[in-house]
């Protein structure tokens, strides 16, 4: 079955002193794409930094939404710079969390808003974190607001991205409907051992619901361990795990979701995109 791993955060404290291994690991596991996200100007750096020593790695930039207050404009501006890197293929991880709200909500607004636009502004699709409390969905439902009102869904973001999907809901959770909005609007779903845990049953349904050419998978490491992970940092390797639960929920063959996985990351996360325009 090929593998890839939608959602990775290499660069995070966890990983330091043994990359090498991981990555290695994970060329053995059959890996063929990884994305590492940053969450903060740090972070994105970072990330880029491990793309000059891994070249088959690939690089998103961003800020997370709670990092949002603490990021201001000279920190915004350094986030621009880096997204015309051309081995940035998109941008976040970004989005919106009223679980945790280590940020105001509109401090999460104001950082969203801007994510978004940048994403439009260099034809690199969003990474999208949505996260509401147990049993709640006002997270998800004001995303969906955003991204229509930001033009995702529309002609504006129809004339950047085409046919590709303009952002991708990363480690989905939520309602069945929320799926249907964010797939009416021409987003990429990435299902992660989230999956897995109590109150995320309707995953199950929504991956039979998500077009091939839309459907990724991930591990968010070193978060986010599925079955048989070890619980204290998740790998990319184990992102197998995950793809199997897909190929099971659709009742595919696995080298056909493999196959499938992997022709939709590279329809999302393309190494180039449009000269940025005014942010």
């Amino acid at each position: 079955m090929r593998l890839i791993d939608s959602h990775g955060h290499l660069q995070a404290d966890p990983f330091v002193g043994d990359v090498d291994l991981v990555v290695a690991g994970a060329r053995l596991a059959g890996i063929e794409r990884i994305l590492v996200p940053g969450w903060d100007p740090a972070s994105s750096s970072d990330a880029l930094a491990l793309i000059d020593r891994y070249g088959w790695l690939d690089v998103a930039v961003g800020v997370h939404p709670h990092e949002a207050a603490r990021v201001g404009a000279a920190d915004w501006a350094r986030i621009v710079r880096l997204a015309d890197d051309p081995r940035v293929v998109a941008i976040g991880e970004t989005g919106l969390d009223t679980d945790r709200a280590f940020s105001s909500l509109e401090d999460q607004l104001v950082n969203l808003r801007r994510n978004l636009a940048l994403a439009l502004a260099t034809g690199k699709p969003a990474i999208l974190h949505c996260r509401s409390k147990a049993g709640e969905r006002d997270a998800q439902d004001l995303l969906v607001r955003e991204l229509r009102a930001a033009g995702f869904g529309a002609a504006a973001g129809r004339d950047v991205f085409g046919d590709r999907p303009p952002a991708v809901i990363h480690s989905f959770s939520g309602p069945v409907d929320y799926a249907k909005l964010v797939l009416d609007l021409g987003l990429a779903i990435s299902f992660s051992g989230l999956v897995f845990r109590s109150g995320e049953e309707a995953s199950a349904e929504v991956v039979r619901l998500v077009p091939a050419d839309r459907l990724l998978v991930e591990t968010d490491s070193p978060f986010l361990s599925p079955p048989g992970a070890p619980r204290k940092r998740n790998e990319p390797e184990w992102v197998a795990v995950t793809a199997r639960w897909v190929a099971e929920q659709r009742a595919e063959e696995p080298v056909i979701v493999g196959a499938g996985l992997v022709a939709a990351y590279d329809r999302a996360f393309v190494r180039h995109g449009r000269a940025r325009r005014d942010v």
